[in-house]
């Protein structure tokens, strides 16, 4: 039987957005039923990009919160929990529960920016 082939972030980057978002959702701040959300989508069978499952692309969220984000798209995007293509996750802000806005970059580093900041 052949091995399936893994689509998804590596335990490793998943620890490093885990530590980043502080252990809870991004949206709600709950702890409870924490799943990786990808900010663009994957797409059908998993990734062709090398940047998809890097720590910029990823959020901390609850399973509540994550389907929060497909019913509500508009408000998604405008938070930046989804990042639309062409539009690259590194050049488009998160609103974290915290009520401000971060840039995430691939390594794993959350800061705040001038923008952010108004």
């Amino acid at each position: 039987m052949k091995a399936r082939r893994r689509t998804g972030p590596t335990d490793v980057v998943k620890a490093i957005v885990r530590d980043r978002d502080g252990g809870a959702c991004v949206r709600c701040g709950t702890r409870n039923h924490l799943t990786i959300h990808h900010r663009v989508n994957r797409g059908m069978g998993g990734a062709r990009e090398a940047w998809i499952n890097q720590a910029h692309n990823l959020l901390l969220v609850c399973t509540v919160c994550n389907g929060w984000f497909e019913d509500n798209p508009r408000e998604s995007y405008e938070r930046g929990w989804k990042v639309r293509r062409p539009q690259l996750p590194t050049d488009v802000l998160v609103m974290y529960a915290d009520g401000r806005e971060y840039r995430l970059t691939p390594d794993g580093i959350r800061s705040t920016t001038a923008a952010a900041a108004r």
